[in-house]
C-alpha cells in the first residue's frame, strides 16, 4: 500500500529543544505521526503520515472500557557520520503482533509498519538528537476504537506511531539505581497477559511504584504471583545477576515480557563465551548471594535505559548493596557494546542495525 504523506505547515511546527542535555524522557514530541485504520471488511488500510494531532474517540471506544491497548518501544540513533539507525526494529513489530494475538487484535504487516516508520523518521529527521546518551524514542501503539459497550473483541482499530526525542530514562543515568522488591502486589500471573506489552500490565504496576517512589526507589522488582518467592522482572526492565562463574536471568515462563534488549544481552554474552543461565532465581538465593558477595553485579535491560546498573535492593526491610553500589565492569562492557552497535561505532556482527534511508 502506498503511504500518503501530509506535511505539517510551518506555522504549526513544534519548537525543537535547544538543550539536548535536558531532554528528559517522554514529554517532547515531533511534528508528525504514522497512522492506519482497520475494519473487518477492509483490513488495515489508508496508511498515512500526517501532522501530530489529538485523537478523536467516541466515549464508547472499546479501548477505554475493555483494555484492548498494546504498544511497543524502540529507538532511532544518530551516528557520527550523519546516518540514523534503528536497532532490531523487525523484532518489535513481531512482538507487537504476539501482543495483538493475546488480546484478540488484528496483526499488522510488519514490513509496511517498518516502511512507514522509516518515512516518518526521514520526515522528522531534524528531531533526532545527537548528544551523548540521547536518542529518538519510537512508540507504536494499537487501540480498539469501535464504539460498543459489551465484552467482546472490537471490530475497528487504530494503529499509530509517534516519535519523542529523549535523554536518559532514569534521572540517575548510568549511576546505579535502587529497587524495591514487591512481595504483596502482583503484576502478572501464569496464563495472564504478562508476556504481552499491554497497557493494562503497566496500570497494574502503578500502585506498588507509587508506594515506594517517595523513598527514593527507581523501580519495583516483581516476584512470581504464586509463591511470591521467585524473581521475575523490574517494572520497565528485565533483570540479570552476575557471579564469578555465570550470569543469571529469570526464564520466560509467560508472565515476563520477552525483552529485545534482554535477548541481545544473552546473545552477546554467548558470543563472549560467558555462561548465561535462564533459570528460576529465588529471593532466598539472591539475598544469600548478595550477602556473601557471590552476586557481583545486578542490572536491568530494556529499550528505554539499555543497561541500568542496580546498586541497592530493598527486601523485607533490609537494604542489600550490590557491587559496593557502583556500576560493574560487565554492565559497563555490555552498555558500551550495545550502544556502540546502535550508533555505528562498533561492529554489527549480529546484523541488528537498520539504516533509515
Amino acid at each position: 500500500m502506498e503511504i500518503r504523506i501530509t506535511r505539517a505547515r510551518d506555522e504549526v511546527r513544534r519548537k525543537k529543544p535547544a538543550d539536548e542535555s535536558r531532554l528528559g524522557f517522554g514529554d517532547v514530541f515531533t511534528d508528525h505521526m504514522f497512522v492506519m485504520d482497520h475494519e473487518p471488511d477492509r483490513g488495515w488500510h489508508d496508511p498515512r503520515i500526517e501532522p501530530l494531532r489529538d485523537l478523536s474517540l467516541n466515549p464508547a471506544a472499546m479501548a477505554l472500557h475493555y483494555g484492548q491497548e498494546i504498544f511497543e518501544g524502540l529507538k532511532a540513533y544518530a551516528a557520527r557520520d550523519g546516518q540514523v539507525f534503528l536497532f532490531r526494529p523487525a523484532e518489535n513489530f513481531r512482538r507487537l503482533n504476539r501482543s495483538a494475538a493475546r488480546l484478540c487484535m488484528p496483526p499488522i504487516d510488519g514490513d509496511l509498519a517498518l516502511a512507514g516508520l522509516k518515512q516518518l523518521i526521514h520526515l522528522d529527521r531534524d528531531w533526532v538528537p545527537k548528544g551523548a546518551g540521547t536518542s529518538l524514542y519510537i512508540r507504536p501503539a494499537m487501540i480498539a476504537v469501535e464504539p460498543h459497550l459489551g465484552v467482546r473483541p472490537a471490530k475497528k482499530y487504530l494503529f499509530f506511531i509517534i516519535l519523542c526525542p529523549v535523554g536518559a530514562y532514569y534521572k540517575e543515568g548510568l549511576n546505579p539505581v535502587s529497587i524495591f522488591v514487591e512481595d504483596t502486589y502482583v503484576r502478572a500471573a501464569p496464563g495472564g497477559t504478562g508476556e504481552a506489552k499491554a497497557a493494562g500490565n503497566y496500570a497494574a504496576s502503578l500502585l506498588a511504584f507509587e508506594r515506594i517512589r517517595a523513598e527514593g526507589f527507581a523501580q519495583v522488582l516483581w516476584l512470581d504471583a504464586t509463591e511470591h518467592r521467585y524473581v521475575e522482572e523490574v517494572g520497565s526492565m528485565n533483570i540479570f545477576f552476575a557471579t564469578a562463574e555465570e550470569v543469571l536471568t529469570p526464564p520466560l515462563t509467560g508472565s515476563i515480557l520477552p525483552g529485545i534488549t534482554r535477548d541481545s544481552v544473552i546473545r552477546i554474552l554467548e558470543h563472549w563465551r560467558i555462561k548465561i543461565s535462564e533459570r528460576p532465581i529465588a529471593m532466598d538465593e539472591l539475598v544469600a548471594g548478595i550477602r556473601a558477595g557471590a552476586i557481583r553485579e545486578a542490572f536491568g535491560t530494556g529499550t528505554a535505559a539499555v543497561i541500568s546498573p542496580i546498586g541497592r535492593i530493598r527486601y523485607k526491610g533490609e537494604t542489600l548493596v550490590v557491587a559496593d553500589g557502583r556500576m560493574g565492569e560487565l554492565s559497563k562492557r555490555l552498555y558500551q557494546e550495545i550502544t556502540g552497535i546502535q550508533t555505528g561505532r562498533r561492529e554489527d556482527r549480529f546484523r541488528w542495525r537498520e539504516p533509515v534511508e
